[in-house]
This record gives C-alpha cells, sequence and structure tokens, in this order.
C-alpha cells in the first residue's frame, strides 16, 4: 500500500493492493503503520447515478475518514475547511473505483461529498469517530466560492443537501 500526497496538507489518496486467485480477490484498504489513526466506526452507502451526497462534516466530534468504493466509481471531492490551513476552501478530487484499488483518506476538518458514476456504487466510509447526528451539516454541492466541477448540472440530492449552507454562511458562522 502507497499513500500519494496531494496539494493539500494531511490528504491522501491511497494506492492499495488487490490480490486475486480463482475464488476472486482481496483487497488492502487501511493499514495503521501507515497513518496511526484509530477507526472505530464504519458505515456504507449504496448510490444509483448522478446521487451526490455532501459536502458533509461534523462540527462536533469531527472525524478522519478513509473512503473505499466497494462497487462502482464515484467522482470523490474533500473541501479543506480548516481555517487556519493555507488551502482553505479548497478542493481535490479523485476518481475511486472497485477496479483502480484506491482510497481516500480525509482528515479531520474537511468536508467530504462524492457523485455516484455507475448504476450501483457501494462506498464504505471508515471514521476515527462515531457519528454526532447533531452536529451534522452540510454545505452546497455547487457553491460558487468553491469552483467545484462535478461534471452534472442537476444531481439527485437528498432534502438535507438541498437546504445546505452556502461557504460564506458556514465562514461567518464560524
Amino acid at each position: 500500500m502507497r499513500k500519494i500526497k496531494t496539494k493539500i496538507k494531511d490528504l491522501f489518496v491511497l494506492n492499495g493492493k488487490k490480490f486475486f486467485d480463482q475464488r476472486g480477490w482481496l483487497r488492502e484498504s487501511f493499514k495503521v503503520k501507515i497513518f496511526k489513526k484509530k477507526i472505530v466506526f464504519c458505515v456504507a452507502s449504496k448510490s444509483k447515478k448522478n446521487v451526490l451526497r455532501g459536502l458533509h462534516f461534523q462540527s462536533k466530534n469531527a472525524q478522519d475518514k478513509i473512503i473505499v468504493v466497494l462497487k462502482g466509481k464515484i467522482l470523490d471531492v474533500a473541501v479543506d475547511l480548516r481555517k487556519n490551513s493555507k488551502t482553505f476552501g479548497k478542493h481535490h478530487k479523485v476518481l475511486l473505483s472497485d477496479s483502480n484499488c484506491k482510497s481516500f483518506f480525509i482528515p479531520k476538518g474537511f468536508a467530504h461529498g462524492f457523485l455516484g458514476l455507475e448504476k450501483e456504487n457501494i462506498v464504505l466510509y471508515a471514521c476515527s469517530n462515531y457519528r454526532h447526528k447533531n452536529s451534522e451539516t452540510s454545505i452546497k454541492w455547487n457553491d460558487e466560492k468553491l469552483k467545484i466541477n462535478w461534471g452534472i448540472k442537476k444531481p439527485i440530492l437528498s432534502e438535507k443537501d438541498k437546504k445546505a449552507l452556502s461557504f460564506e454562511s458556514y465562514v461567518k458562522k464560524g
């Protein structure tokens, strides 16, 4: 497994290994010796093509996340919300799929979202902290200040994501 730096400090793409035999495959997704992070909570989601989830984060009980695609293909995006960071408000995109063996490590202090690109997309989130429903927040996926090119004009959104904060409102809320 290789840890690949991005242009944003502490944000990494992981190149895992896949081992094949006559039964199928086994895939490495995370190694503690590479990250020294404690994973305490895992969830999975299933999304159709053109479903966009995000941009989500927890204002309290923030989470480090490792994003792994078990089936399908997604455009995964992380936005730096660390106010003292040189890359505050900047984002990084990566294509993750069941075939490219990449995962995405997103540290605390980032918003996260993804767009489903195939008919069925199953995504595993391995998190360093438990879900804290009362502090879940969303920033608009298409906020003009963030300038994220998702490659879609009308994604399928949850009601929560339709009502998400603008980036400017998030900054003011502080």
